[in-house]
């Protein structure tokens, strides 16, 4: 089940709201300038699943966001449990970035945390299959697949050279939850 909890940045360990209905999300996120959206996600794919697949899966649905939103790259990060790189591709989100555009998800499979840092707030949001996240061009931001991932995400990006991070070299993400297993 989605979900969004938000904490001051200066006190991580005591939230300020936790919740798990969309449509306090959806409003709460739109209240900082975050689309939320929940979206139909039945096509059978899973884990692991290579891209080509997935894309072909949701070729409709990429159709729609691609022309509604301009974007010039789509891509998936599909990651299962056994992947050999897993711990790598998890410590590479992990840190507090930002991207010179925004940040485009559509879960099809699994789940992931994003962590939003907002002025002096930090943002939890638990994505799960159907949820669709766009985070605003220079956001700090991370987000976390888990020790054990089973995710699948389709990415969309008006940078045709993809998902390119600017570390912040802030500490902020060590202080905040992980996704548990």
């Amino acid at each position: 089940m989605s979900a969004l909890t938000i904490f001051d940045e200066a006190r991580p360990q005591t939230p300020l709201l936790t919740t798990t209905d969309a449509a306090t999300i959806q409003a709460r996120l739109d209240e900082v300038g975050v689309r939320f959206e929940q979206w139909q996600a039945s096509q059978p794919v899973v884990a692991g699943d290579a891209p080509q697949t997935v894309l072909a899966a949701y070729q409709a649905d990429i159709q729609r966001l691609v022309e509604a939103g301009g974007y010039q790259t789509v891509d998936v990060i599909s990651i299962a449990s056994d992947h050999p790189d897993k711990v790598a591709l998890r410590q590479k989100f992990l840190s507090e970035h930002r991207h010179s555009e925004d940040e485009v998800r559509f879960f099809v499979a699994g789940r992931g945390l994003f962590a939003l840092h907002l002025d002096d707030k930090v943002f939890e949001v638990l994505c799960e299959q159907g949820d669709l996240l766009s985070v605003p061009a220079n956001t700090r931001h991370w987000f976390d697949l888990g020790a054990n991932p089973e995710l699948v995400a389709i990415r969309f990006f008006n940078n045709p050279d993809g998902w390119v991070a600017h570390y912040t070299g802030s500490a902020i993400a060590d202080n905040f939850s992980r996704l548990a297993d």
